[in-house]
C-alpha cells in the first residue's frame, strides 16, 4: 500500500514536515527518528559520555592500592598476561594522595578534588575488563562492541533504540571526537540507517572554534533550500514508486531533512553567550586550562536538555608511557572542575536523575613501571564510573587485585557495561538488534550481562 502510494516511511517523514519549520507547530515526527517507548522500565532518558582518550589509570585516580604504594618498587608477586602491549618492571606506587570524600568515604586521588566532592553522586564501577591492548581496537572494541568488525556505535544503537526526543536535532552528538584509533567507527551508524550517525561537532581544531559542518549555507536562504528538498523529495518519491521500498533512501531523505530543521535550533545550542557568569564560573570557562572542556561539557548539558539521546565529550590524550606524574597532573586538571560542574549543573537543574553521565577510557593502566615514569595500556582492570540515570549514588561495584592488576570479583566486561547502559535506558540489550547480512546483530553481539546490582 506505501508503495502504491508512494509514500515510504522516510517519505511520510517528509511530508509531514514540508507544512512549517516551526517546532511548535509541526506534526509528531514519523520515520526512522520517531520516538519509540521503551521495551523495560527506563531509569535514564539519555547519556553523556565523558570519553577520557589514551586511557587514565585507575590505580591513580579511583582505585586505591595501599598496598601498591607499601610495596612499590618489588617485582609483581604473581604473572603478567601472557600478550602485553609493552615490557613493564616493577610495581608502581601512585604519585598522589587518596583521601575519602563524601559521606559514603569513597577514596578518591588528588588529581580529581571536585569530582571527589561529588562522591556521593557517583557509581564507581572498578572491575571493567576489555580484551584489546591497542588503542585502536579499544576504542572501538568500548564504542561498537567489536574490535575486529565494522559495527553501529553505542550512540547509534540508542538512536535506532530510542529516536529522538527533539526533532529538530539529531539523537547522537559526538563533541571532539579523536580522527585516529577507529576515528569515524567510533560514532559510526555502521549498517543502521545513515541518520543514526553520529553529527560532529569539532575534532582536530579548537572547540571555541567547532561547529556543525555546513549548518548555514550563505547564498541559499531557507525558502530557496525548502524549494530544493521539494523538488528531491518529489524526485525519490518518484524512485520509490517505480523501485518498491528502499530504506536506505529513506534514511537518506530523513537525514536531508533533519539537516535542514537543525538550522532553526542547532546555532542556539552552539551559543554560549546565553549563560549566565555563574555558571560559566562553574564550569571552569574563565580559566584558560579548563576553558575548553567547560566548553564541551556545558554542549553536551544543552543539548541534553533539548532532548538529543547520546552526547559525547572527548579529552586527551592520557596515553602516559612516560611523564605520568606531569602529564597526569596536567589531564586531570583540565577536566576536574568541568566535570564536577557539569554534574552539579545538572542536578541543579533536575537532569541528573534522568541523564546518565559515564566517565572512563578505553583502558586503564598498568600498576608496573613504564620507563622512569610511565605506566602501559592496560585493559585487563580499570575503572569507570557512572551518575545519576538510576544508578546506586555513592557506590562502589567491583574489585581488584591487590595492586589493581586483575580483576577478582564482580567482573564487567564491556559488553556487560553496554548492556547494562541500554537496560538503564529501558532496552533489552537481546531485543535490540538489527537484521543485517542475513542475520540480526546487536550491540552486545552473543554476550553481556546487565550488572543490576548497581541500580538503585
Amino acid at each position: 500500500m506505501l508503495r502504491q502510494c508512494s509514500a515510504g516511511f522516510g517519505n511520510l517523514a517528509l511530508l509531514g514536515m514540508l507544512s512549517s519549520m516551526d517546532r511548535a507547530t509541526a506534526a509528531p515526527l514519523s520515520g526512522p527518528l520517531a520516538a519509540r517507548p521503551p521495551r523495560i522500565r527506563p531509569r535514564a532518558k539519555r547519556v553523556i559520555f565523558l570519553f577520557m582518550h589514551g586511557g587514565p589509570s585507575h590505580v591513580d585516580t579511583f582505585d586505591h592500592k595501599p598496598l601498591l604504594i607499601r610495596d612499590s618498587g618489588k617485582p609483581l608477586p604473581f604473572a603478567k598476561p601472557r600478550v602485553q602491549f609493552a615490557k613493564t618492571a616493577n610495581l608502581y606506587g601512585s604519585p598522589w594522595e587518596f583521601r575519602p570524600y563524601g559521606r559514603c568515604g569513597a577514596m578518591v586521588s588528588d588529581l580529581f578534588p571536585l569530582v571527589g566532592s561529588c562522591a556521593d553522586d557517583l557509581c564507581m564501577v572498578k572491575s571493567i575488563h576489555g580484551t584489546n591492548e591497542a588503542h585502536g581496537g579499544a576504542l572501538l572494541k568500548l564504542h561498537t562492541g567489536s574490535d575486529t568488525f565494522v559495527r553501529p556505535s553505542m550512540g547509534s544503537w540508542i538512536s535506532y533504540g530510542l529516536g529522538t526526543e527533539n526533532q529538530n536535532l539529531p539523537s547522537f552528538i559526538t563533541v571532539n571526537p579523536t580522527l585516529g584509533h577507529g576515528g569515524v567507527g567510533n560514532y559510526s551508524s555502521g549498517f543502521l540507517p545513515a541518520v543514526h550517525h553520529g553529527t560532529r561537532i569539532g575534532g582536530g581544531e579548537p572547540i571555541e572554534k567547532a561547529t556543525i559542518k555546513y549548518l548555514h549555507d550563505p547564498d541559499e536562504d531557507a525558502p530557496l533550500q525548502r524549494a530544493q528538498l521539494d523538488l528531491l523529495g518529489e524526485m525519490n518519491r518518484g524512485h520509490l514508486t517505480q523501485a518498491g521500498a528502499d530504506p536506505a533512501l529513506e534514511a537518506r531523505i530523513e537525514s536531508f531533512e533533519l539537516a535542514f530543521r537543525m538550522q532553526t535550533e542547532a546555532p542556539e545550542v552552539l551559543d554560549l553567550r546565553g549563560e549566565t557568569d555563574a555558571t560559566k564560573a562553574l564550569y571552569g570557562l574563565d580559566d584558560p586550562k579548563t576553558a575548553s572542556f567547560a566548553r564541551q561539557c556545558m554542549l553536551a548539558r544543552r543539548f541534553s536538555e533539548r532532548g538529543v539521546r547520546f552526547v559525547q565529550v572527548t579529552h586527551g590524550y592520557w596515553d602516559q608511557h612516560g611523564d605520568l606524574t606531569k602529564d597526569h597532573g596536567r589531564l586531570a586538571h583540565e577536566v576536574d572542575r568541568p566535570i564536577a560542574g557539569l554534574l552539579k549543573d545538572l542536578k541543579s537543574r533536575g537532569l541528573l536523575d534522568e541523564t546518565l553521565v559515564l566517565w572512563g577510557g578505553e583502558f586503564g593502566r598498568t600498576p608496573t613501571l613504564q620507563g622512569n615514569d610511565g605506566r602501559d595500556h592496560h585493559p585487563h582492570a580499570f575503572t569507570m564510573w557512572m551518575a545519576g540515570g538510576g544508578v546506586k549514588a555513592g557506590s562502589s561495584y567491583g574489585i581488584t587485585d591487590d595492586y589493581g592488576f586483575y580483576c577478582s570479583d564482580q567482573k564487567v566486561h564491556v559488553h556487560d557495561l553496554h548492556a547494562t547502559m541500554l537496560a538503564l535506558l529501558g532496552m533489552d540489550h537481546e531485543a535490540l538488534t538489527y537484521r543485517h547480512a542475513g542475520r540480526d546483530f546487536r550491540l552486545t553481539d552473543v554476550h553481556g550481562r546487565v550488572v543490576s546490582e548497581i541500580f538503585a
